[in-house]
């Protein structure tokens, strides 16, 4: 069970989600717009002003037996509930990162922490983000190359990156958005090799300012930034069409719930009125360190837009859960619904913390 946040901080989080967030961010609008800031996708590791930042690169529909893959790195500790696993601390929270990449294939699975300083190969402009042995990422907007390599897997992807972004968060504080762009590679795993085809991804980055920055130990669990619930998820519904699913919610408030549908042929939409996401069935996982969190066995998702129904699907996980996605886990699940009328079905990426 998560500690209780400090009640100083809880009433304070509750104050900037009700009252203050509406009014600073620009996520929603900023998602209706192309994307023309390339130059911000920047490490910034020894910046006074960012803390921690995040690249992902995410695969959400894959050949079998793969089905899904995913590289979700943290470059610094966050400062908040849902992303911190401060065992990996071996030097500074702030030089902490950390590394989740997996597929639904059997031993395809790799969470490890790094010390930035003396593990990790990073330039300034972003055009190298080394982990280790075990992940590289080079080039710069639009084009990258990913190669990920561990126990008996390795993993290559060219990625192309396209202007359509969405933005889960977008203020003077905290910036994280989502690229739509198409990969192909291939996946070895052993002597089987699987290639992949030109598909639909996405490419993410995150920035933001932190109370780590001031300390170097990790905050206690009291004083971490209270964001407690988070999931996200990919759909691929065919070629051309992606739909991005989020909710995030502190202290019972939520920060951010919605669909962004964006499409190689221009569509780039965001809705946030009426969107529900409910869990009908759950299961519960233990972590490595001893921690209990309920998942989802079954979901929905509705989306409502005057009165019409955009989505509405049911969905049932279909692979390994894998921890690492900071205290949560990732997977991927099967479903079959509706989208704007018509009848859809097939696979979805998700990733889901429960702290709450």
């Amino acid at each position: 069970m998560t500690p209780p946040t400090h009640p100083v901080l809880a009433k304070a989080a509750e104050l900037l989600v009700q009252h203050a967030l509406p009014w600073i961010d620009h996520a929603v609008t900023a998602s209706r717009e192309p994307f023309t800031t390339p130059n911000m996708l920047r490490p910034n590791v020894d910046s006074r002003r960012y803390g921690w930042m995040h690249y992902g690169i995410f695969f959400p529909r894959l050949p079998a037996p793969h089905r899904y893959s995913h590289v979700m790195t943290l470059l610094g500790a966050t400062g908040t509930t849902i992303f911190d696993n401060d065992h990996w601390v071996t030097t500074r929270a702030r030089d902490t990162a950390t590394l989740l990449t997996s597929t639904a294939a059997d031993g395809a699975y790799c969470y490890q922490g790094y010390s930035m300083a003396n593990d990790c190969q990073i330039s300034a402009d972003g055009t190298h983000i080394g982990f280790g042995r075990e992940l590289q990422i080079t080039g710069s907007y639009p084009d990258f190359d990913v190669r990920v390599n561990y126990a008996d897997v390795q993993f290559q992807a060219r990625i192309h990156c396209t202007d359509r972004v969405s933005w889960f968060v977008k203020n003077f504080a905290y910036e994280h958005l989502s690229l739509l762009a198409t990969c192909e590679g291939q996946i070895c795993q052993g002597e089987q090799v699987t290639p992949i085809a030109k598909t639909l991804c996405t490419f993410e980055y995150a920035r933001s300012i932190t109370p780590q920055m001031l300390v170097k130990k990790p905050l206690p669990a009291a004083w971490k930034l209270p964001a407690d619930f988070f999931t996200y998820q990919i759909i691929n519904l065919n070629d051309d069409v992606q739909l991005l699913l989020t909710e995030v919610r502190a202290q019972g408030q939520t920060a951010f719930k919605g669909m962004h549908v964006r499409s190689l042929s221009g569509r780039q939409e965001v809705f946030v009125e009426d969107v529900r996401f409910e869990v009908s069935a759950h299961t519960t996982l233990t972590d490595p360190l001893g921690r209990s969190m309920r998942v989802p066995e079954r979901l929905r998702w509705t989306v409502i837009e005057n009165g019409r129904a955009r989505l509405k699907i049911n969905g049932h996980i279909a692979s390994p859960w894998r921890f690492g996605h900071g205290r949560g886990y990732a997977a991927c699940y099967d479903f079959d619904g509706e989208f704007e009328g018509q009848p859809v079905a097939g696979q979805g990426y998700i990733e889901y913390v429960d702290c709450t």
